[in-house]
């Protein structure tokens, strides 16, 4: 299934048949000649399914749909800044420093990647189902795969956009439905993918396809974004305790952190659940999404275009105490920022997560200070995580031309669902129910990790490259005893952990408004003293736990026959 993203010459054959592919929502495209029989069969189902699959990885130069998140999830939420230079995608500016308006085009982006996404699936639905020479096994299976999809695209749409966006399925077969956004469609999304779950096998044909352990860790993590953790619990102890991966492994946390980030290691860590498949193929594969947030200038891992860099927030949340533990109550940040070189202790997954100059950068030596493009404007960090290796570029596996001619990409695949993060949301559900003990130790699982020798950093003399320190939270610690402690011990740690993963502002909404608003402030007021567009950034309000609906698609739905528009906005940003 890794291949399914050299299937990208198929897919257009097959947008081009459905002619579904890049029409604003809600798909008022000139209608194409659909010759259904020739796709209602077991081979064009099959072709179909592929053809969902590939929708994922957003292959165009659409930046802001990327199922990553880097903009939305990564720079929203405080994680990283955009970087670059303050001319390059301008779009950008608006939304780092929280002054996002619904005219913005990545706004647009995602909401047509959702859109395109649910009308390719609803017409791969409605063709299998006419498929009579199909085994009922298979196609019980295929049609979990699609449905499985379709809960990914609206759940990356309520993530952004929040429950209250039209849900479109199979049941409308107009070209252009009508259809408002005034009903609440999490229990629609939550529909899918139970259905998904009653067709899906416990282990897939092929890596890289859904299957039930996927699919029930999915419905958790949507609960958990809709704040239902006494419903999301039991499926994420099931899934913890019982799930395996897509090739048969026990669910686990990998030893080495770089298991889960490396192309050479796609689809066999022992935490992957479900895993976006990116390839090397030459067709645009190499996540085209993120193809703007990698080093600058030549010589640097990509080249291009230097977007998307660490925050001094989030660099200094890895500092640590005297005995290793975080600073729970953001006393980080009244000492001076991290410098490669001081005696300032870190948590060893700091340079696993942000690159900094100085410190040895993969297996390209030492990060250097010309890969950081505009220093004034997006800080001293550098992204990491995703960036391919020299090895990998070596094999063939990442390049700095590899998207469109020009832009860096690999085929290193992205983790949607992991065991670290499926921890973590279960230790959230222990600590809201006041079973502390649990919770921590899962935290200190997580926490034991991090500090294996093969998670250290080292420099050429095979010395620790700065001074790492990372211990467990001692059964004496108040996260023990005291609920509140322990919530925030447990928040502190998603922060480190999931680093750079654009997870960030989805976790401080489901925490809800005043957590996320409050937790804002204090990021820019931070970042300020560091980067000074950060002194005109706006303070998010509580309630704009949403973005807005692009004002273009408000405008192309219209009004219905009693003059009322068919999309609204929601409340917090009514003008």
């Amino acid at each position: 299934m890794k291949q399914y993203m050299k299937a990208a010459l198929l897919s257009a054959i097959v947008c081009a048949l459905l002619a579904s592919c890049g029409e604003d929502f809600l798909y008022k495209a000139p209608q194409g000649s659909l010759d259904s029989e020739a796709l209602s069969n077991a081979q064009g189902v099959e072709l179909l399914v592929v053809n969902a699959y590939a929708f994922l990885t957003s292959p165009e130069h659409q930046w802001g749909s990327s199922i990553f998140n880097w903009t939305f999830g990564g720079v929203y939420g405080g994680d990283a800044n955009k970087g670059s230079d303050n001319n390059d995608q301008s779009v950008l500016n608006s939304l780092e420093t929280y002054n996002l308006a619904a005219t913005n085009s990545y706004l647009n982006e995602k909401w047509n990647w959702i859109y395109t996404g649910s009308k390719r699936i609803a017409q791969a639905l409605t063709l299998a189902e006419a498929a009579d020479d199909m085994d009922a096994t298979l196609k019980a299976t295929r049609t979990g795969e699609l449905y499985f999809i379709r809960a990914v695209c609206y759940f990356e749409g309520i993530k952004v956009f929040g429950p209250y966006i039209p849900y479109v399925d199979e049941s409308y077969t107009e070209n252009n439905p009508k259809v408002k956004n005034d009903k609440d469609i999490y229990d629609n999304v939550v529909t899918d993918i139970d259905k998904a779950i009653a067709n899906l096998p416990e282990k897939p044909d092929a890596p890289g396809r859904a299957y039930k352990w996927a699919a029930k860790a999915l419905k958790a993590r949507i609960l958990m974004q809709k704040g239902d953790l006494a419903a999301a619990k039991p499926l994420l102890k099931d899934v913890i305790d019982n799930g395996a991966t897509a090739t048969g492994k026990k669910y686990a946390l990998a030893n080495d952190l770089t298991d889960n980030w490396d192309s050479f290691r796609d689809n066999t860590s022992p935490e992957s659940i479900f895993e976006i498949q990116f390839s090397a193929d030459g067709n645009n594969n190499g996540n085209m999404g993120m193809s703007l947030c990698y080093p600058h200038n030549t010589g640097a891992p990509g080249g291009c275009c230097g977007f998307y860099q660490p925050s001094y927030e989030l660099a200094n949340s890895f500092k640590v105490d005297a005995n290793g533990l975080p600073f729970l109550n953001n006393e980080y940040r009244s000492s001076p920022s991290i410098t490669v070189g001081d005696a300032q202790a870190v948590d060893p997954r700091l340079d696993f997560a942000v690159g900094r100059v100085g410190i040895p950068y993969k297996d390209y030596g030492p990060a250097l200070e010309g890969w950081v493009r505009e220093k004034p404007n997006g800080g001293e960090f550098l992204p990491k995580k995703h960036v391919y290796s020299k090895a990998e570029a070596d094999a063939g596996l990442g390049r700095g031309n590899m998207s469109g001619g020009w832009a860096p990409g690999s085929a290193m695949n992205i983790q949607y669902l992991s065991v670290r993060d499926a921890m973590l949301l279960y230790a959230e559900c222990l600590a809201n129910d006041g079973e502390l003990s649990a919770a921590m130790e899962l935290v200190n699982r997580i926490r034991t990790r991090a500090g294996l020798d093969v998670n250290i950093i080292k420099g050429a003399d095979g010395q620790p490259a700065a001074n790492y320190k990372v211990s467990t939270y001692p059964a004496s610690h108040a996260a023990f005893s005291d609920k509140e402690t322990c919530i925030q011990a447990v928040r502190m740690e998603r922060k480190l952990e999931l680093a750079m993963e654009g997870s960030r502002w989805f976790d401080l909404t489901r925490w809800g408004g005043d957590y996320m608003a409050r937790q804002l402030a204090d990021y820019i007021d931070y970042e300020k003293q560091f980067i000074g567009k950060f002194s005109s950034a706006a303070k998010l309000e509580a309630g704009k736990v949403m973005m807005p609906v692009p004002q273009n698609q408000i405008d192309m739905m219209g009004n219905d026959e009693n003059g009322q528009p068919y999309l609204t906005q929601p409340a917090p940003w009514k003008q």
